[in-house]
């Protein structure tokens, strides 16, 4: 116990630390919580207090040491104790059967041979080292024989165990070193990428590059914010203990608080393993991540060891690989499109070609140093790959195939929308058009002001949008607000119901909370996560609009450019005049005051079913801003199941479960 520490501040700071480990073990590794998100992060944000008042009580492996370390200037090198080797890939069944005799054959073994199969990840895999059941350090692959430290990036990964479960079935080792494979989400990488280009920075090509780019961050903290997740799949070495199969390991691992895959398929024979194969690659685009195979492993561990490996590849396991998702295609023509701050990015036009089930006939080309870099040109044979429903990309030329009729491109010197100038700044890869008139900018700022997380109005999708603008209906955004239903009515694909419809969901739409607001603004480096923080921040719309870069530099994660980029937005007269006029057309702004008060903190609602007269983005919202929980499943958890027509199961289980059910009226009247 630390010196100098009242015995029960200490007992309290000790007991929280428990309880969160716990709490994070069932969430991420049993999928099976016992506490509420906002309970959770009450009693994080308890021991961080303490922690803060009391240094001496801070302890390497807290909770609170996930939200990052200072930065490093460079990465030290560790070697691995038992080298992390590849496998052997596998392309048909007739390899996977060659495998299995090989195993055999070296064996002097005539009968079935069990294995464990399990999702071949695509992601990057990593070594972490504990000591007496705490993580000691954690790395990279590196070359299979040496590896960079990464220990502050992979705390910052919430299904990474920081101490190892005491009240597991096996005993705790005394050292163990255990392997696994860091991953982003598909929809997470999808949202990631999103925000990216949001704030004018480069994308990146696939789930694999950006949780590689995530874990090797100099500064931890950006690696926080990052939604990198992990399997763990195998060890190094355990001391103190032996495990007699693969199977039993894996469950060992589950029990001490390490996450594993759902889908391994235990102690099958070669004849299963061939049809588990053809069931995963039916899946794996059903998946919410990435995988590139299956990797078969002999279950038993004393028949491992009798193996062996040669001095790359384990001669116990194989990795039976996915056809990959790549075609080759022509390259007809490269378009250039206009984006909402004015960037001009070139799009491949591409012959359709069906790449993993989809047809394919676009992809993006970024910018002009990607083009050159990659030396594409028009009327070349390219191969095009897509990683699961990442966004078609050109992975490189065939240059072997041209024939000398290929064009090179020059991006335009004028807007192709407009006709005005383009521009391209020194120390940027982005050209743009610098009228902000270009109906093009107006379209897309119009789409994104409209869209799910800004104002979320249903019915005005993107080619009505282009219509609107095209007939001189919509020049700003305060227009929506004014669109007239007889109007509407009579356009191409219109008719009085859709018209009515539009009129009321704009309606709908003029109660909005304030981050929304500042998101759907559409300024430049503003996403949703700088747009939350200013909303959290100021208490209203006008103490942000007068405050200077200093102040809003003073937010905590908003840096100079971002603070630039918003305090300039605001001082801009036209900016200025479109939100006064918004706000003229009866738009109601939810601030941070209304928040963090009130009889809804905590409390945890399940929406089902449709609700007419609000959206569910917004009934979200709604119970965000009184610091309530929006949860996808009903649990003896939950304070409030809000049923609308059609609910569904979860009314069942609400009622067996005793929970509260309130209709669309109940709801509107609990938040007033």
């Amino acid at each position: 116990m630390p010196e100098n520490i009242n015995p029960q501040i200490a007992q309290k700071a000790e007991a929280l630390r428990k309880a969160l480990h716990r709490h994070n073990y069932r969430y991420y590794v049993l999928d099976d919580p016992e506490i509420s998100d906002a309970e959770y992060d009450r009693m994080m944000q308890e021991l961080k207090q303490l922690e803060e008042n009391y240094p001496q009580l801070a302890s390497p492996d807290s909770p609170t040491a996930r939200v990052g370390a200072p930065p490093l200037e460079k990465f030290d090198t560790v070697a691995h104790t038992v080298p992390m080797l590849s496998l052997d890939n596998g392309f048909n069944d007739e390899d996977i059967l060659d495998f299995d005799r090989r195993v055999k054959r070296n064996l002097d073994k005539q009968s079935n041979i069990l294995y464990t199969a399990e999702p071949k990840m695509d992601g990057v895999a990593v070594e972490l080292i504990y000591e007496n059941g705490k993580l000691l350090t954690a790395s990279t692959r590196g070359d299979g024989l040496t590896g960079e430290v990464i220990t502050a990036n992979v705390k910052t990964i919430n299904a990474v165990p920081l101490v190892m479960q005491t009240d597991s079935p096996s005993p705790i080792p005394s050292r163990l070193e255990i392997r696994g494979e860091v991953f982003i989400g598909l929809d997470a990488f999808r949202k990631f990428n999103e925000e990216r280009i949001e704030q004018e920075l480069p994308p990146f090509a696939n789930p694999r590059n950006a949780a590689a780019g995530s874990l090797r961050q100099l500064h931890s903290k950006i690696t926080a914010t990052r939604p990198l997740e992990i399997f763990f799949y195998g060890i190094g070495i355990v001391e103190d203990l032996a495990f007699e199969s693969h199977w039993e390991l894996l469950k060992s691992l589950k029990n001490w608080g390490f996450r594993i895959n759902p889908f391994i398929r235990p102690t099958i024979r070669i004849k299963e393993v061939l049809n588990y194969y053809r069931e995963l690659s039916e899946k794996r685009h059903q998946l919410p991540y990435d995988i590139d195979g299956i990797v078969v492993k002999v279950d038993d561990i004393s028949l491992q060891q009798r193996l062996g490996a040669t001095s790359r590849s384990p001669r116990w396991a194989v990795a039976y690989k996915f056809k990959a998702i790549q075609e080759t295609t022509a390259l007809e023509a490269i378009e250039v499109q206009v984006g909402r701050t004015g960037v001009l990015t070139p799009v491949a036009q591409l012959k359709p070609v069906s790449v993993g089930g989809v047809m394919v006939s676009r992809a993006t080309l970024h910018n002009e140093d990607e083009i050159e870099k990659k030396d594409i040109r028009i009327g070349d044979k390219v191969l095009v790959q897509r990683a699961g429903d990442v966004i078609p990309e050109i992975v490189k030329v065939i240059a072997s195939k041209r024939d000398g009729s290929e064009t090179q491109f020059k991006m335009p010197k004028s807007c192709p929308v407009c006709d005005s100038p383009v521009i391209r700044m020194a120390g940027e890869s982005a050209t743009r058009c610098i009228n902000s008139s270009c109906s093009a900018q107006l379209k897309e700022r119009i789409k994104h002001f409209t869209s799910k997380r800004a104002f979320d109005i249903d019915g005005l999708g993107d080619k009505l949008v282009d219509q609107l603008v095209d007939e001189n209906l919509l020049s700003s955004f305060a227009d929506i607000f004014s669109l007239d239903e007889e109007i509407i009515k009579n356009l191409e694909r219109m008719g009085a119901k859709s018209a009515a419809n539009l009129v009321n969901a704009i309606e709908q739409s003029k109660s909005i909370v304030f981050a929304r607001f500042l998101y759907a603004l559409g300024i430049r480096h503003a996403g949703e996560h700088v747009s939350a923080l200013l909303g959290d921040h100021f208490p209203d719309l006008h103490t942000l609009m007068n405050c200077s870069r200093e102040e809003l530099e003073a937010v905590e994660g908003i840096g100079p450019i971002v603070a630039d980029s918003i305090a300039s937005f605001f001082k801009q007269e036209r900016n200025q005049r479109i939100i006064r006029l918004i706000l003229d057309c009866g738009v109601k702004l939810e601030t941070a005051s209304r928040k963090k008060t009130g009889k809804l903190k905590d409390k945890v609602f399940v929406l089902t079913g449709t609700l007419e007269s609000i959206t569910r983005s917004q009934a979200k919202e709604l119970i965000k801003a009184a610091s309530g929980k929006v949860s996808g499943s009903v649990s003896g958890n939950t304070d409030y199941l809000v049923a609308g027509e059609s609910p569904g199961s979860k009314l069942n289980k609400a009622k067996e479960l005793g929970v509260a059910v309130i209709d669309e009226a109940g709801f509107k009247e609990l938040f007033g």
